[in-house]
């Protein structure tokens, strides 16, 4: 007895030892590292540790890890930033994206595509915002952030987007920094008609909070210029958003010349001033006859986001993957759609502190599939590219913590 109560308490001693080796909370191995801000595109391993990560290295031993994610043959990139969405979701029938039925519950729809930071573009005006802090922000696990409306109630939709007399500069710009741990810029959107006063006074908002606006251009006919825009009003660092899409009725005005396919001069000179081109997909804000030209010619986008709501997902849009994957098809390499769906928008809402997988950084991280097959992907025109590859979230981890697994990659093996 005294024998075997000497070999139990060895076992006690090795079991406590083994526990305080583990270094890791969690363990990814044996994937594919992309990561844009540090150029990482190898093999690699990464530890996280309470929320951060620890590590990042060829092998980190298994054994020093509580749970251990087996990546091989997947990419692990940093969560993906969607700066353009719709998520002040509410029970208002006539609130369009503003507490409306239109707007989506984040947590449903960002981590299953591995979005872990979403940025609600103008949904919340100076004058809704505390409802939507409360009742999205605060209750999400997905990081919200917003781009606030200048327009006081939001995005309500109608003659309320149309009232320039709820346009508030100043009102704006001082519930932003307030609140500048959520907002990261402004939004002006949907407003009809050749005035300029709605870019006048969103531009004066992010003049006074220091912040980048992000421009949807509405509509006009003739189109307002964009060389105007461009020229004239936005700043360096302030976002065009919808930047390939041609609307019906010559509304807006394009940045390629359908006739020549050619990008326009005055967008090339706009990004070499510093404007971000953003994808935002949305309903009916892309256009294949704009992004293939433009692409072919060099002219990527910065950042890709989905403007998601109820109408967008359901259409060609679908969702942050399968616009990366039609860029993907589109000729862009896949380091830079990483960049642009995370680093790169990072930095355009001043957020260094996410997209990125570098040690002591957020625990942010996504882990993707490249799936191989025949895949259709078209435009709100039904013109069809065809590919052979698509994305596909396997696992997504926001602050260290798994909250999206598809296939219980880090899950035990069954028992036999």
């Amino acid at each position: 007895m005294k024998f075997k109560s000497i070999i139990l308490f060895c076992l006690v001693c090795l079991n406590s030892f083994v526990v305080s080796a583990q270094t890791y909370t969690l363990l990814i191995k044996g994937g594919t590292v992309i990561d844009p801000k540090n150029n990482l595109n190898q093999l690699m391993d990464v530890g996280i540790v309470d929320g951060k990560i620890r590590k990042i290295a060829k092998d980190i031993d298994s054994r020093e890890a509580k749970k251990v994610v087996n990546a091989k043959g997947m990419y692990v990139t940093p969560g993906l930033i969607d700066i353009h969405g719709h998520v002040f979701f509410g029970t208002q029938p006539d609130h369009y994206l503003s507490n409306g039925l239109l707007a989506l519950p984040p947590d449903g729809f960002t981590f299953r595509v591995g979005v872990t930071t979403i940025v609600d573009a103008g949904g919340a005006g100076w004058e809704s915002f505390p409802e939507f802090k409360k009742n999205v922000i605060m209750s999400s696990q997905t990081r919200v952030l917003s781009f606030l409306n200048i327009v006081g109630q939001g995005m309500r939709g109608g003659n309320y987007e149309q009232d320039t007399s709820d346009m508030d500069s100043k009102m704006a710009a001082a519930v932003a920094i307030k609140n500048k741990n959520d907002i990261v810029g402004f939004k002006v959107a949907h407003f009809m008609g050749p005035d300029w006063t709605p870019i006048k006074r969103v531009v004066e908002a992010g003049t006074l909070a220091n912040m980048p606006v992000m421009i949807d251009f509405g509509g006009n006919n003739p189109p307002l210029s964009l060389e105007t825009l461009f020229t004239k009003y936005l700043r360096p660092g302030d976002i065009f958003t919808h930047a390939y899409t041609l609307l019906d009725g010559n509304t807006r005005e394009t940045i390629v010349d359908e006739k020549t396919q050619k990008v326009k001069q005055f967008a090339l000179d706009a990004r070499k001033k510093g404007i971000i081109f953003d994808v935002g997909y949305g309903g009916a804000s892309f256009n294949y006859s704009q992004a293939i030209p433009a692409v072919k010619s060099g002219f990527y986008p910065n950042t890709i986001s989905t403007d998601l709501h109820t109408g967008s997902m359901n259409g060609s849009m679908k969702d942050m993957l399968s616009i990366m994957s039609k860029f993907l098809v589109m000729g862009i390499d896949l380091p830079t759609i990483i960049k642009e769906s995370t680093w790169a928008p990072a930095q355009v809402i001043k957020r260094e502190n996410l997209g990125h997988i570098s040690e002591n950084a957020i625990a942010d991280v996504a882990i993707f599939s490249m799936r191989e097959g025949n895949f259709g992907f078209y435009d709100k025109t039904g013109y069809k590219m065809e590919g052979k590859q698509k994305l596909e979230c396997e696992m997504t981890i926001k602050g260290g913590k798994i909250v999206y697994d598809l296939n219980g990659i880090a899950l035990p093996t069954a028992a036999k």
